[in-house]
C-alpha cells in the first residue's frame, strides 16, 4: 500500500497548495483553467477508450452499468453524501461536490491506477503508482485552484478505491489478464469522455450512474476471454 499512501499524500499536498492559489485567482482565470481541465479529460478519455478493441462487451457493459446505476441512482446518493459532508464541516464553497467527484474520476479512472494497483498488489515495486503520485500531485494543484476544497476531500475515495484495487489484486491476481485490464481501462476512458463533456458544459452526464459498467466489463471480459 506504499504507492497508494504516497499518492494520497501528494494529492493532499497539491490540493492544499491549490487552495492557496484559489483564494487569489481571478474568476476569468479560474474558468479558463477549468475549461483546460475539461479538454485534457476528453483527450485522456479518448486515448484510454481505444486501449481495447473489444467493443461489443464494452457497449454491453456500459448499457448494463447505466441501467443498474440509474436504478440505484448512485449520482444522487453521492451528491446527498457530499451535501451532508458540506453541512457537517460547514463548507460554503458551491463547487464542493463537483470538485470532489471530478477529481476522484480523474485520479481513479486512468489505466495507471489499475495497472499500478495490480503491480503493487502482485508484490512488485510500486513504480507506476509513484509516477502517478507525482502527476496527481501537480494535477491536484490545478484542480483545487479551479474547483476548491472538494478536490482535497477526493483523497479519501482515492485511497479507498486504489487501496481496494491493490488488495483485490493480491487476492485474485490469477483471474486478471492483460486483455481484461485493457478492457477495464477502455471503459474507464469512456467515463472520462463523459466527464469531459460535463466539465465543458456541452452535455451534463451523470457519470457516477455509469460506474457499475466497470464491474460488468470485468465480469464479461472474464466470461468471454
Amino acid at each position: 500500500m506504499i504507492g497508494t499512501i504516497t499518492n494520497t499524500a501528494t494529492v493532499i499536498a497539491g490540493s492544499l497548495l491549490g487552495l492557496l492559489i484559489h483564494s487569489r485567482m481571478p474568476r476569468n482565470i479560474s474558468r479558463i483553467v477549468f475549461q483546460a481541465i475539461g479538454l485534457f479529460t476528453l483527450v485522456l478519455g479518448f486515448i484510454m477508450a481505444f486501449k481495447s478493441d473489444r467493443y461489443l462487451i464494452m457497449i454491453f457493459s456500459l448499457v448494463l452499468g447505466a441501467i443498474v446505476g440509474e436504478l440505484l441512482d448512485i449520482d444522487a446518493a453521492l451528491n446527498s453524501l457530499s451535501d451532508r459532508l458540506k453541512k457537517r464541516l460547514k463548507i460554503t464553497h458551491s463547487d464542493f461536490t463537483e470538485g470532489l467527484i471530478t477529481a476522484f474520476f480523474l485520479f481513479c479512472m486512468g489505466s495507471m491506477t489499475i495497472l499500478g494497483a495490480f503491480e503493487e498488489g502482485l508484490g512488485g515495486e510500486p513504480t507506476l503508482l509513484m509516477t502517478k503520485a507525482v502527476l496527481d500531485g501537480f494535477s491536484s494543484i490545478a484542480l483545487a485552484a479551479s474547483l476548491g476544497v472538494g478536490v482535497l476531500f477526493s483523497a479519501v475515495p482515492l485511497f479507498l478505491f486504489q487501496g481496494g484495487l491493490t488488495l483485490f489484486a493480491a487476492w485474485l491476481h490469477e483471474l486478471f489478464t492483460p486483455e481484461m485490464i485493457a478492457a477495464l481501462s477502455a471503459v474507464g476512458g469512456v467515463l472520462l469522455v463523459g466527464l469531459g463533456l460535463s466539465i465543458l458544459e456541452i452535455k451534463k452526464i451523470k457519470i457516477a450512474n455509469l460506474l457499475p459498467a466497470l464491474l460488468f466489463i470485468t465480469l464479461l471480459a472474464y466470461i468471454f476471454p
